[in-house]
């Protein structure tokens, strides 16, 4: 008699792992499925210069140039092959990690701030090396935290095991306390201890203070722009799905989790649905912009979506990017 199969248990989120367990999980994840997708040493998330040739690898039609084939290798093997090379300087990476109330939210399998985490994670694993140094400040409503760059798995797991077992804020107060810190304040710290030239890492949900005015300019986008002079910025964007579209569940409670403010919403009104939807793709696209008109690579990552296969995404079209002014100053010689 066949006996039929269990149905297959829903994988774990993050929340549900011991903490160990979780930090295990993160670091397989990023090299199981990111480490082979990313080549070279300095396989980071932005594509940087490099001069030291660091040996050959096969050909990948619609990932590699022409110009970078090594001819040699494919005249001895009879196969298309490329040449790698290494970046020729230590890479210093500063990581601004928004830990606010906004972004203890999710209905997917992740909430932001553990999406936040695997952003971290991510960067963290693939810029490992020797020499190779990660410094983090971390913004919550406590104030703002500093991780001293250093380099080694162990710092780097600290900073995970930090960012996963915080505790959970539930939002603001209104107190006579001083105001927490907001992003431009985040942005102009790691403008003080970046002083070596490298990559910064913003992961944020980039909500804080954004204007009414689609064209005018939040208070953090000058300390942005200051950061993209000197540095390689890469802005990491996270969001629910719940924040771009509200689905009809009828009357429901929407709390403010920056301010505790609650408001009663019936999500049987289509055109109410129709109305959230085109303002919060307007409030998404702003971000887009502004982080645009500051010089910053984005990436968004969202709670729903598999977040590594985002990410390898982005570093295919940065590094298509990259390569495309090299290509048409070749064909223009």
């Amino acid at each position: 008699m066949r006996r039929r199969a269990a149905p297959a248990l829903p994988e774990p989120g993050l929340a549900d792992l011991a903490p160990d367990q979780r930090l295990r999980r993160l670091e397989l994840t990023v090299t199981r499925r990111l480490d082979g997708l990313l080549h070279g040493q300095y396989r980071g998330l932005l594509p940087g210069p490099g001069s030291e040739v660091a040996g050959s690898r096969e050909y990948r039609p619609g990932e590699d140039e022409v110009r970078r084939m090594d001819w040699a290798v494919t005249a001895r093997t009879t196969v298309p092959h490329v040449r790698e090379v290494d970046a020729d300087r230590e890479l210093s990476t500063w990581l601004l990690v928004d830990a606010s109330p906004s972004m203890e939210y999710g209905t997917a399998t992740l909430d932001k701030r553990e999406l936040a985490v695997a952003a971290v994670a991510a960067v963290g694993f693939l810029t490992a090396g020797v020499g190779n140094r990660l410094g983090a400040q971390v913004l919550s409503p406590d104030g703002l935290r500093r991780f001293p760059a250093r380099g080694g798995r162990t710092h780097l797991l600290g900073l995970l095991r930090t960012l996963l077992d915080a505790p959970r804020t539930g939002g603001y107060e209104e107190t006579s306390a001083p105001a927490p810190p907001n992003l431009a304040d985040g942005l102009a710290g790691v403008q003080r201890v970046a002083t070596r030239r490298g990559l910064v890492v913003v992961v944020s949900d980039f909500l804080d203070g954004l204007p009414d005015d689609p064209d005018g300019a939040p208070p953090w986008e000058a300390a942005l722009r200051r950061l993209t002079v000197r540095h390689q910025v890469l802005a990491v964007e996270v969001t629910d799905p719940r924040e771009l579209e509200l689905p009809d569940v009828g009357l429901i409670t929407l709390v403010d989790p920056e301010t505790g403010r609650h408001r009663e919403v019936w999500t049987g009104d289509r055109t109410l649905r129709e109305r959230y939807a085109q303002a919060a793709a307007a409030q998404r696209d702003q971000v887009h912009q502004v982080l645009r008109r500051a010089g910053a690579a984005h990436l968004a990552l969202r709670t729903d979506r598999d977040w590594a296969a985002d990410i390898v995404r982005h570093v295919h079209h940065q590094r298509r990017l990259a390569a495309a002014p090299a290509a048409a100053r070749g064909g223009g010689a």
